[in-house]
């Protein structure tokens, strides 16, 4: 091979002239040099990486954990890589509970409080609400036994008689003590041993479920925790007497499976501590204290501590889904000139229709006549002269008679106003006659015919509502609605014909509010 040298220092090689297999040969101090400091290079290079593989060997347990280690420290995860993480990060447990199906009725079970001597009667309030269909379960408990019918047998829960509480001390004058043995209720219903429990539901047999919506409030807690869920008393005077605390039992509550095992254990030494007390629920109430659990309120479930018409409670139904109804014997029919179960029945009919909608609140006005339109749906709608606000509208009107007669509108536990007392502003009442779905537009039409009273005669110079006979509502069913945050239905006044009106109601659209609008009259 010819080798030559330029000025710059720089050797050419010349591959082709090179023949097979003879030595290549460098002219100066490099040629001789270069090689010897190869090969070093290539020694060194090796004996680093056996020593490097060796000590790798020798220090790891495994080469699929290294591995595994080093991607979960080092890479952030990827969608293929759920598997082996899930594998070895995650248990079953938290498995099973994000693949955990949603409770439903067949997850509770429900203990009636009865008495004997009212059996016969109250009886057709839990006919009411009672879905045998729906594998719904519970227990009637009774003070003795009753007459039974066969003919009954699938539209009743099944009846028992309480345990013996002889052996606790009751000591409160004006009270009486079956009130220890419904306090047990929930431990006895506990003791039956069944199975795929979530929720215990107390109620009196005066109490009417709108279970949809119980299912619902239910479906925001973690059945696993310890939860006591219920509502207080209208009644400000009660909640003083009594607690602010405190589930009232007629208006039902509920108890979480894991809550009611740790009741069970404790309960009969902690009703043995409380004598004194007057109720059930108070007795509940206490344990509760005891076990550090304080009340979750849902203001849907409702004692109604009031007597006289429940109307002005309805119709401004708080921003909630309605669970329950108590007191049924002391108010009047919620419907007029029917009896109180007949007027319950009627009520089932927009509960199969729209059950998280019933007696949710809508307010709008009639901007061509100068009404303020006040939507109670599935139960009653309102037309009032002039404009009245929002915030007066969603107040109830006491239609009411407070639970001690010396009571006045202060001895309530929210705000109410007053019955309108100027003769224009008596509101225009219609009550729910009827109701359908339009399955071809998935819309519920329901139809609100006037009650006729005699009306004060008005000076005002403006359009009668007594001349519309009756009221057209129409509303598409929401069962999502109360998986949004709280806030009422909007409603609008459409054209209609004369001697009629009719509103939509539906979730509220961008910017919809109920805006004031100012009249002359």
């Amino acid at each position: 091979m010819k080798v030559t040298q330029n000025n710059s220092e720089k050797i050419f090689w010349d591959p082709i002239r090179i023949p097979s297999g003879a030595p290549i040969t460098m002219s100066g101090s490099q040629g001789k040099s270069l090689p010897k400091l190869m090969v070093w290079l290539i020694l060194f290079v090796s004996a680093t990486y056996v020593v490097y593989t060796l000590k790798l060997l020798s220090s790891s347990p495994s080469c699929d954990e290294d591995i595994f280690l080093s991607r979960h420290n080092s890479i952030p995860l990827q969608k293929n890589d759920t598997a082996s993480i899930t594998s070895s990060k995650i248990s079953p447990l938290q498995l099973g509970e994000e693949n955990e199906e949603k409770t439903g009725l067949k997850h509770m079970v429900f203990g009636i409080a009865a008495s004997a001597k009212l059996w016969q009667k109250r009886k057709e309030y839990i006919k009411l609400w009672w879905k045998p269909e729906r594998k719904m379960r519970g227990i009637v408990w009774l003070d003795s036994h009753v007459k039974t019918y066969r003919n009954e047998s699938g539209s009743l829960p099944q009846l028992r008689i309480s345990g013996n509480t002889s052996r606790f001390s009751y000591k409160n004058k004006q009270g009486h003590r079956s009130a220890i043995r419904i306090s047990r209720i929930v431990s006895e219903t506990l003791r039956l041993g069944m199975e795929n429990i979530r929720w215990f539901v107390m109620g009196d047999d005066d109490t009417v479920f709108v279970t949809d919506n119980l299912v619902r409030i239910l479906n925001k807690y973690d059945h696993n925790q310890y939860y006591y869920i219920g509502s207080s008393s209208e009644s400000h005077l009660q909640n003083i007497y009594f607690s602010y605390g405190m589930a009232y039992g007629g208006g039902g509550f509920a108890i979480s499976y894991p809550l009611a095992k740790a009741l069970e254990k404790m309960q009969d030494r902690c009703i043995q501590r409380y004598p004194g007390l007057y109720g059930s629920d108070d007795r509940m109430q206490a344990c509760m204290a005891e076990l550090g659990v304080p009340l979750t309120k849902e203001l849907g479930f409702h004692q109604y501590d009031v007597y006289g018409n429940l109307f002005g409670l309805l119709a401004a139904h708080p921003v909630t889904p309605l669970v329950s109804l108590h007191h049924l014997d002391v108010v009047e029919p919620i419907f007029p000139n029917v009896t109180r179960v007949q007027a319950l029945q009627h009520l089932k009919i927009p509960i199969s229709l729209d059950s998280a909608g019933l007696m949710q609140q809508s307010i709008c006005y009639d901007k061509m006549n100068g009404w303020t339109v006040s939507v109670s749906w599935g139960f009653a709608v309102q037309i009032f002269r002039g404009v009245l606000s929002p915030r007066e509208m969603e107040m109830p009107s006491r239609t009411f008679l407070n639970w001690y007669k010396r009571g006045d509108y202060k001895a309530y536990a929210f705000n109410t106003r007053p019955v309108m007392r100027n003769p224009c502003q008596k509101p225009f009442v219609f009550y729910m006659s009827k109701a359908r779905m339009n399955y071809g537009t998935n819309i519920t039409v329901s139809e609100y015919t006037r009650h006729i009273v005699p009306h004060p005669k008005c000076g005002w110079n403006m359009a009668n509502p007594a001349e519309v006979d009756k009221v057209e509502v129409l509303k598409k069913p929401d069962p999502l609605l109360w998986n949004r945050s709280p806030r009422r239905n909007c409603c609008r006044v459409l054209e209609s014909k004369k001697k009629s009106m009719v509103i939509d109601v539906g979730e509220c659209r961008e910017g919809e509010i109920s805006e004031v609008l100012t009249t002359k009259t």
